[in-house]
């Protein structure tokens, strides 16, 4: 799949989903800013992958971004990073979103699977309640340790004071 196809609006991914369920396929939703892209991004999205057939990835929105994190973020622009995503295997679509948290877009997808990185308690995992209440199952991956994008930077920074 070529990757401008797999950046999506919701109207078009909600129409996809919609006959990839009466196929009987699992759908996993995960969701995140995925600034500057490295290793532990990578594997977390691909054993998001792992528990279903269709991974999608609720992209945060550059004012999504900015809200939750500050004005100096994102580093990367969200069309940028969004085809950054669509270019992984394990990705099958890539949506983005402007609101601080993914409550509304989890409850358009209604994805079978929920998946967060494990340093989020699952009582503090946005939307957690709306997918097992519908059936689903949220899971927590462990992160790779010692890398992130903060870490990045900051190396990125030491370098050049």
């Amino acid at each position: 799949m070529h990757t401008m196809s797999k950046h999506i609006i919701l109207k078009d991914l909600l129409e996809k989903l919609s006959r990839f369920r009466k196929q009987g396929k699992k759908i996993v939703f995960t969701n995140g800013c995925f600034d500057i892209m490295h290793v532990g991004h990578v594997r977390y999205l691909a054993a998001a992958k792992a528990k279903g057939e269709i991974l999608v990835v609720g992209l945060n929105s550059d004012k999504s971004v900015n809200t939750i994190k500050g004005e100096k973020k994102p580093i990367i622009c969200e069309d940028q990073r969004a085809e950054v995503l669509a270019g992984l295997w394990c990705v099958d679509y890539v949506t983005i979103f402007d609101e601080a948290d993914p409550l509304k877009l989890i409850q358009a997808i209604k994805p079978d699977v929920l998946v967060k990185g494990a340093d989020w308690p699952e009582d503090k995992i946005i939307g957690a309640d709306f997918v097992k209440n519908n059936g689903g199952q949220v899971v927590r991956i462990p992160l790779v340790p010692e890398i992130s994008t903060s870490s990045i930077i900051q190396k990125i920074l030491k370098m050049y004071q």
